[in-house]
């Protein structure tokens, strides 16, 4: 579905690219998107209600996304437009210069925030903080 997926630096290009559902800009969503799949989401529109993968799962919401009234929980989260909610990434949260995050986030494995990202609230990781970081 994305032709040109965004540069990242955590999320795999191969998770952006297989992605098959999309709120397109300008359109406007109000429910919830649940799955037990692992399957991927692109939201460049604008959506209010929560977002689901029980497993797996890549979330991405772009540059001019905005997702309001949420819990989101995915492996892969990639955030460039506006969240406001609760997030939780299984494997990777990253965090772009362009985002906007009001609300709290965790992360199992791996975070990337530029130094740009708006962020108002906490950011927890979940893992075992006493094991060994992965090199």
């Amino acid at each position: 579905m994305s032709q040109n997926p965004a540069s990242t630096r955590l999320v795999p290009a191969d998770r952006l690219s297989a992605i098959t559902s999309l709120i397109a800009e300008g359109a406007e969503f109000d429910g919830n998107f649940h799955t037990t799949r692992d399957q991927g989401i692109k939201v460049d529109g604008h959506l209010k209600g929560n977002i689901t993968f029980e497993t797996g799962g890549t979330l991405h919401v772009g540059a001019n996304g905005v997702i309001e009234n949420t819990r989101m929980e995915a492996d892969y989260v990639f955030i460039e437009g506006k969240v406001v909610g609760t997030v939780i990434a299984r494997k990777a949260l990253e965090i772009t210069g362009s985002a906007t995050l009001i609300g709290d986030a965790s992360y199992d494995e791996l975070i990337d925030m530029h130094p740009r990202a708006r962020v108002r609230g906490k950011i927890e990781y979940r893992g075992d903080i006493d094991a060994a970081p992965a090199q």
